[in-house]
């Protein structure tokens, strides 16, 4: 098999990976800020993560899963100014800002299960480790890095020569530029390790600490909690292309100032999905779901498709028209699965050139071509059926799992009814059964030989 290389932000190349231990990979994601659901340019970059995860495996790695759960601190800035997240959207929902974590976490979870997402094996919640952060800025204090402010705690980027080496951000070029006011921070680039709450006012989230009460900063949960589940130098920190000049930098700053280490090995980020020229964002309020794709009949698992045709350090432009072909695609793809005989011995010259592309960077539009060529292949179906499941042990389609729906009688009676109405010319009629047939969750299509049924979801025809 070709070894495994992936492209590491920190150098700025591809590396060989090479595990840190011998017994799992160590693999953190930085998961969802849970005031809102997630829109699908953020299900983008965990679905690229997923794909990295299956990667692993595929080369035989045992995967040890995180992903965090960002539910307080997080202020609307991404930096340190505004208010926390989860107050704001508590306030927009007229709920508590634990209800709404626990709300959206649930939605969050459900779309990653739509799209056919492994499950990771430890989901961290920020506020369920407050005391493992106090005790990383407590470190960080006895060692000299931070300072306190009439706002909060902070750390001084000023006492690290390479801050910032993540994002090749020059700390003299960004003090020459900054036009907002920096407040009590001695550097616009130092940045919250803990915040107090305001003066004469009551949070909904906040917790006693050495420095007064208040709550963590974003960046001090992941250090935190990492170093917990993964150990403090473990193999692979992902994100979206977003965190990499402050969330991730700031990640860095503080695990550098606490355990000598820039934290992960490989530093991976997925890229933005772009819609009309700019980038999806959840702070603005418009923004795609995959309910919405759900409600025009679009199935997660085209979404899922559509993400394979661009690598994930590219940006992928939305557009219906895609994701309707990408949707086509899937469907003729597993009609032809379905349609073969049982799996028998997958092909090695097919599963090694697969396995070549995915090894080199996570190249899945040139796997996912090489998919479709098997499928046209003149190989017997029963080995197309098997190298195909090796195949999708990536691609993660679900492709061993579809089958097409069983049109019930009562449709198919409505059906011919309504082709027998529009025989005789009763158009009256004839539209009248097809909203019978379309409120039952089916469409129909006249053709010269008759009519076709299909499901308004992907999947079904008859």
């Amino acid at each position: 098999m070709t070894p495994l290389h992936l492209y590491d932000n920190w150098e700025r190349k591809l590396r060989p990976f090479q595990p840190l231990r011998a017994d799992w990979v160590g693999l953190y994601c930085c998961g969802p800020t849970v005031y809102d659901y997630a829109h699908i340019g953020n299900l983008r970059t965990y679905l690229f993560e997923d794909l990295l995860r299956r990667a692993l495996e595929m080369n035989g790695y045992t995967v040890r899963h995180v992903v965090n759960i960002t539910d307080v601190g997080h202020l609307v800035s991404d930096a340190d100014d505004g208010e926390d997240k989860m107050e704001k959207g508590s306030r927009k929902a007229g709920e508590s800002a634990w209800d709404i974590a626990d709300r959206f976490t649930i939605a969050f979870k459900h779309d990653l299960r739509a799209l056919n997402m492994l499950e990771p094996q430890i989901w961290c919640k920020a506020t369920d480790h407050i005391a493992e952060q106090i005790d990383c800025i407590a470190t960080m204090e006895q060692k000299g890095y931070t300072y306190t402010t009439s706002d909060g705690v902070y750390f001084d980027t000023s006492k690290q020569d390479d801050y910032g080496f993540l994002a090749r951000i020059k700390r003299d070029e960004q003090e020459a530029g900054k036009r907002v006011a920096i407040g009590d921070k001695k550097s616009a680039t130092d940045f919250a390790l803990w915040k107090f709450s305001p003066a004469n006012e009551t949070r909904q989230m906040e917790w006693d600490s050495p420095w007064g009460r208040g709550f963590p900063g974003w960046h001090s949960e992941c250090s935190a909690m990492s170093a917990k589940y993964l150990e403090p130098w473990f193999d692979i920190h992902c994100g979206g292309e977003d965190h990499i000049p402050i969330h991730h930098t700031n990640e860095i700053a503080q695990s550098q100032a606490c355990y000598g280490t820039r934290l992960a090995n490989f530093w991976l980020h997925g890229y933005f999905l772009q819609i009309d020229a700019g980038k999806m964002s959840k702070s603005s309020g418009d923004f795609l779901r995959l309910q919405t794709l759900a409600e025009q009949n679009i199935d997660p698992l085209a979404y899922r498709y559509l993400c394979l045709t661009a690598h994930y350090r590219s940006q992928l432009n939305f557009s219906w028209d895609a994701l309707l072909a990408a949707q086509t695609a899937l469907q003729r793809m597993r009609e032809h699965y379905y349609s073969w005989p049982p799996a028998t011995q997958a092909n090695a010259d097919f599963l090694q050139r697969f396995q070549a592309e995915v090894n080199l960077d996570l190249n899945l539009p040139k796997a996912l071509a090489i998919m479709w060529e098997l499928l046209k292949s003149k190989l017997p179906d029963a080995i197309k059926k098997a190298t195909m499941n090796q195949f999708d042990a990536v691609l993660g389609l679900g492709l061993s799992e579809w089958k097409p729906e069983i049109i019930s009688e009562e449709v198919r009676e409505l059906a011919q009814r309504r082709w027998q109405a529009r025989a005789e010319k009763n158009w009256a009629l004839a539209d009248q059964l097809r909203a019978q047939i379309h409120a039952l969750g089916y469409e129909v299509e006249d053709g010269v030989d008759g009519v076709q049924i299909k499901s308004r979801q992907i999947g079904a025809s008859a």
